[in-house]
């Protein structure tokens, strides 16, 4: 078959109810939501899942502190409340994580934020500094904002005798301790992708839409798929357009809808360091420009610092890459606060990720809204299946933590297109391998190491924080590490590859080491390329024997 030809619409493939463009926590989320309800959902994504925005952010459930200060008070609201609902479903890939906020008076606010204006005009004498006072009642309205359960209140450290000022500059006496919640982004992703398909859902990624048009009352979605190089056609009775970065594009040379709407692109860029400090908790650093970091333990062995807020232009395909401007600038940032200056020579890694946030025309990619917008377009009435032209629904902006929420929000405005359509089931139901207590976690590591005596500290609490309960179907019946296959590196057998191209989509290394797991911060080049090149036998094999 020519690699252009179309395959034409398969006759014993009914028209999907729901179609989804884009394989991110949107896409992902709101089709696992939609089969949920007993829609039928086909979801494409032109690359890997999480390939984009999902798996470049700060990796955190957080209700957004700063946003208070934009008066953001019901998207703060909104995902605070979400926080321990996520929690509850996933805590082998989310858990609970402790904050530190170092206070000096010299803090200052974001010079275009409406709290800066307003304390400017109140209190001229402050200039721009943020008082103690305004941060404490900031943290109480972010306790009890969203109704907290599980995560401990606010509390305050003196880190002149606490170890939390240990590694913090001496000019540092007083420090507020929060609550947030870390979260593996993107095997949230895959995980609401496995669900969704272990349900009915077909999820294709590798998988670019070409075209969708409307046709006799339903959406004729034209495919094609990167691995064969051959096109298919399929027809949905509703387009969902979670594109991210690239929504704006889809809308004009997919769709070809028109729409004034568009999403603004922030970039955000994070640098890895080694280990930096030895607890488990997290600084807040707050910037003499108005402007915060975070520094978090990640991976055991290294220091997550970041983000950059950088306006990126307007094309999605622009490779998000970490500037030597935007590294300079957190090494610069981070040694305002730690005793030992961070240097480039620190860095062990970086990433970047372009946020697609609605375009609201603020004057700074800071003050630009982090709350997501739905647009419906159902075009005028016909004698098609659903009464009108089928619609279209895009996605602009939204946030990790309230991915969950916007799927709900998505459904509620498709569902009256399918009358009977059952209503919101999702909240604190077990992603795969999440199926057992928060508070069990360590359990589960030590009753995992137990069945498999061979499984050193680090490797059971690696498959428990990435499987959960699933890590004992990967393990099988091992009783040494040979019954695994090949190791790869890393604690990465053979055992575990095959699990993850057969359950989790995964195709290349990359996929692996860098989304499915960061286990490419522990392993070699040479390592890397074994693996690829293995997968891609493996890969070949399957498609001979089908």
């Amino acid at each position: 078959m020519a690699a252009t030809e179309t395959t034409p619409h398969p006759p014993d493939r009914s028209p999907v109810d729901i179609f989804v463009i884009g394989g991110g926590i949107n896409g992902t989320g709101i089709a696992r939501d939609a089969q949920g309800r007993g829609l039928s959902v086909a979801l494409a994504e032109m690359n890997d899942l999480a390939s984009a925005t999902s798996s470049a952010s700060t990796k955190l459930f957080h209700g957004g502190l700063r946003y208070l200060e934009f008066f953001e008070f019901k998207l703060v609201q909104k995902a605070l409340v979400e926080r321990e609902t996520l929690l509850k479903a996933m805590p082998h890939i989310s858990w609970p994580m402790r904050f530190v906020l170092p206070y000096s008076a010299e803090m200052r606010f974001e010079g275009e934020t409406p709290t800066s204006k307003l304390l400017n005009t109140v209190m001229p004498w402050m200039k721009g500094r943020r008082p103690s006072w305004l941060i404490r009642l900031g943290l109480f309205m972010y306790d009890n904002l969203g109704g907290r359960k599980i995560l401990p209140g606010t509390r305050t450290l003196d880190l002149t005798e606490r170890p939390e000022g240990g590694p913090i500059s001496d000019r540092f006496k007083k420090a507020y301790e929060y609550s947030d919640c870390w979260v593996e982004d993107s095997r949230l992703v895959v995980l609401n992708a496995r669900d969704a398909e272990q349900r009915g859902a077909r999820i294709m990624t590798r998988t670019k839409v070409l075209s969708a048009e409307r046709e006799a009352g339903l959406w004729r979605i034209e495919l094609e798929h990167e691995d064969t190089g051959t096109r298919e056609v399929v027809q949905a009775r509703t387009l969902v357009n979670a594109g991210g970065p690239w929504v704006g594009d889809i809308i004009r040379n997919a769709v070809h809808v028109n729409s004034s709407e568009d999403v603004r692109l922030v970039r955000g860029t994070h640098i890895v360091t080694k280990r930096l400090y030895d607890h488990d908790k997290a600084y807040f650093f707050q910037g003499e420009d108005g402007r915060i970091i975070f520094a978090i333990p990640y991976e055991t062995d290294f220091t997550l610092i970041g983000t950059t807020d950088k306006d990126h232009g307007n094309d999605p395909s622009k490779p998000a890459e970490c500037t030597d401007e935007e590294a300079d600038y957190l090494c610069r940032f981070a040694s305002q606060y730690f005793k030992k200056p961070v240097t480039r020579d620190d860095i062990v890694w970086t990433y970047s990720g372009v946020r697609p946030l609605y375009d609201d025309g603020a004057k700074s990619a800071t003050a630009a809204t982090r709350d997501y917008v739905l647009t419906l377009d159902a075009g005028p009435a016909t004698d098609g299946p659903l009464g009108s032209e089928p619609p279209l629904l895009n996605v602009f902006g939204g946030k990790i933590t309230t991915y969950r929420k916007l799927a709900e929000q998505a459904l509620a405005k498709i569902t009256p297109f399918f009358p009977g359509t059952p209503g919101e089931w999702t909240a604190e139901v077990p992603l795969p391998g999440g199926d057992f207590p928060v508070a069990s976690v360590d359990r589960q590591i030590a009753e995992l190491q137990q069945e498999y005596g061979f499984l050193d500290a680090f490797w059971a609490r690696r498959l428990i924080r990435a499987y959960g309960t699933d890590a004992r179907e990967i393990l099988g019946s091992a009783a040494a590490t040979d019954d695994l296959g090949r190791i790869f590196g890393a604690t990465l057998t053979e055992a575990e590859i095959r699990w993850l191209m057969d359950k989790e989509f995964a195709r290349t290394a990359d996929d692996v080491v860098w989304r499915r797991s960061k286990l490419g911060l522990r392993m070699s080049a040479d390592e890397i390329a074994e693996l690829d090149a293995w997968m891609a036998e493996a890969r070949g094999v399957a498609r001979a024997a089908e």
